[in-house]
């Protein structure tokens, strides 16, 4: 058996250090539960040990990878998540059955917030969301964001601002344009600059455990030969490809040490230290670890982030956590968000890079909504072309949602008219899209796959309310559609995606929704008379408000053809009319939708100009289209 322990060991001047060793010990002798309580009771607390892996051979025994991923014990979340750590599917397991610290690296807030950052958070908002709604998760998220670093010094230097300011810009528009894309905010803010006290105290102590040393001008760095094999968890690097990764630093001992603490230079902005010249700032990596470990101590549950800040971000933070607390795992999962890109460009979108398209920028030309189904149309994990081409398809996507919605909603209502639905056939569509979606979801939150079980099941739906004129005393199975749509309704909004048009009308009281909803009913049931009377044929058709009217043909006779032209003619106005009316409804966000001799509204979803010129674009009934309705046109 072997355990993995931290140890003191003496370095001359009074001095010790911790180093963590992997300790041999017999089984069955009793010794092992010494040798540990000892390890125990000199070193690093209940920490400080880990039992790591037994295996009994005729031969050997191996010892263990000092980077394997340890599993945690406690529960199941029924999860499998793909772990960086490892580079494989593995069990979710939290220590707290309903509860899990989350920890998200946040933006750098030089500049405007592109797509590339709303596309990992979005994803990471998904992520979220199925963890706390369909699995019960009590999830603290933690979010940093960095206010202080060398591009934020030169975007003050560029605008002649203070760099407090520059941050605190950027910071609220980027909370600004997260709202825009209903992602949830963190349980927690939190702020570099409003933790400085913390990140000294953090980076002295990993200098007294001896896996740091300060330089004469005031910079720290890591010592990452000290550190030993367990540098490179997430991302192994050479040391030919660290040399040339590493700036180059004569006050560094080894080329694969990076800074802690930087020492300051004149014109840039810094705060009192201990060490060389007391001036300096925080090194980047420090930041996160510091902050992540200031609200949820020497554990972490959950970690993210962009798939770029796997190296050397996240692995730097690994092995500043782990030295600090001596722990042998600090954080249990790693999960990194794929790359957005542009069809035309291999590269990321990066401010950097000058490839971006920002947020506000996006929201001119399409919707939060038709984003987001944008993103669960891949997984979380996958590297994202961006063009015109995927984004055309979500707005496809999102159109037959919203369609089905909408047409549900009528036919409940009584306002759609189709054949009998298969009810047997329907239910058992319904319990197979929701044992399919769960197991998508337990996937690795595989969004695509979900989202291909909704749409198959609103497709057969689909077909089953599809119109095919008029149905005399069609047999109705308003229940089963209800449950169908309430599943897609409710699915759809705990993903975020949400039709605030079907819950209430914006601004609007419950009391003043309801009526306007009447005002609504009660003008499209009038507009419907004066348009079912404009298509009525025969001398004698006479409109009763509020009843169907049937179309029979007129007496066959001398004429017929001349009394049918007559008719277009005098009830044209009334056709022209009702036209106007859909138009001015549509520039007011409401919509009216003719199926027949039927008639429903909705609220627009899609609430912009673009929107509203597409749902102009092809109404269902028009004067042109009236002609078919009268003999001899």
């Amino acid at each position: 058996m072997y355990a993995r322990c931290c140890t003191r060991v003496a370095v001359g001047g009074g001095r010790h250090i911790l180093q963590q060793r992997l300790l041999k010990v017999t089984p069955g002798t009793g010794f092992e539960h010494d040798l540990l309580q000892d390890a125990v009771s000199r070193n690093c607390g209940h920490h400080a040990v880990s039992e790591l892996n037994e295996r009994t051979s005729t031969s050997q025994e191996t010892v263990p990878d000092p980077k394997a991923w340890i599993e945690p014990s406690g529960h199941d979340t029924g999860i499998m998540v793909y772990n960086s750590l490892c580079r494989r599917k593995v069990p979710l397991i939290l220590p707290n059955k309903s509860f899990a610290s989350w920890y998200q690296c946040g933006p750098t807030v030089y500049d405007h917030a592109h797509l590339g950052h709303a596309c990992c958070y979005v994803k990471f908002d998904i992520i979220r969301r199925i963890m706390e709604d369909f699995f019960n998760i009590d999830l603290v998220m933690v979010m940093g964001i960095t206010d202080i670093d060398d591009k934020i010094i030169s975007k003050a230097r560029e605008l002649n601002m203070e760099f407090t300011h520059v941050a605190q810009t950027f910071a609220n528009e980027f909370k600004r344009d997260m709202v825009r894309l209903r992602v949830q905010p963190p349980t927690v803010y939190t702020r570099v600059t409003n933790y400085m006290p913390q990140i000294i105290t953090f980076v002295q102590k990993i200098i007294d455990r001896g896996y740091a040393y300060p330089t004469d001008n005031g910079s720290v760095y890591f010592d990452v030969r000290k550190y030993g094999d367990r540098y490179g968890k997430l991302v192994y690097q050479s040391d030919a490809e660290l040399a040339q990764l590493r700036e180059v630093d004569k006050e560094k001992r080894g080329f694969r040490d990076f800074a802690l603490w930087k020492a300051g230079k004149p014109g840039e902005p810094w705060w009192t230290s201990p060490w060389g010249k007391g001036k300096g700032r925080p090194g980047w990596h420090i930041e996160c670890s510091t902050m992540a470990s200031a609200i949820f101590g020497d554990q972490l549950d959950i970690h993210t982030g962009g798939i770029d800040l796997m190296f050397p971000h996240h692995e730097n933070e690994i092995a500043q956590c782990e030295a600090h607390h001596c722990v042998p795992q600090w954080a249990n999962y790693f999960l990194h968000a794929g790359h957005l890109h542009k069809t035309s460009d291999k590269d990321k979108m990066s401010k950097s890079l000058k490839n971006t398209i920002t947020i506000r920028e996006f929201l001119e030309k399409y919707t939060a909504n038709q984003f987001r189904i944008f993103c669960l149309m891949t997984r979380y994990r996958s590297v994202v072309e961006y063009c015109d081409t995927m984004m055309n398809e979500a707005v496809s996507v999102q159109r037959t949602l919203t369609s089905f919605l909408n047409n549900a909603d009528a036919y409940i209502r009584g306002q759609l008219q189709c054949e009998a639905i298969d009810e047997a056939l329907l239910m058992e569509k319904l319990g197979e899209t929701k044992d399919k979606f769960r197991r998508a979801i337990s996937d690795d939150f595989d969004t695509r796959a979900a989202l291909e079980a909704i749409l198959h099941l609103v497709h057969v739906t689909n077909k089953q309310l599809r119109t095919g004129g008029e149905v005399e005393n069609p047999v109705r199975s308003p229940g089963v559609i209800a449950a169908i749509q309430a599943y897609v309704d409710r699915v759809l909004q705990l993903l975020g995606v949400e039709y605030p048009g079907r819950r209430k009308m914006s601004g609007s009281t419950v009391d003043s929704t309801a009526q306007m909803k009447d005002v609504l009913d009660s003008l499209v049931k009038f507009r419907n008379t004066v348009r079912h009377y404009a298509l009525l044929k025969g001398p004698d058709a006479q409109p009763k408000y509020g009843q169907p009217q049937t179309t029979a043909p007129s007496p066959a006779g001398e004429g017929e053809v001349g009394q049918g032209k007559l008719q277009r003619k005098e009830r044209e106005p009334l056709m022209k009319a009702c036209d106007e009316i859909r138009t001015e409804l549509v520039w007011a966000g409401i919509q009216i939708q003719d199926r027949g001799r039927k008639s429903s509204w909705q609220v627009l979803e899609d609430q912009s100009l673009e929107g509203k010129q597409h749902s102009l674009s092809d109404p269902n009934y028009s004067q042109e289209q009236l002609k078919k309705y009268f003999v001899g046109s």
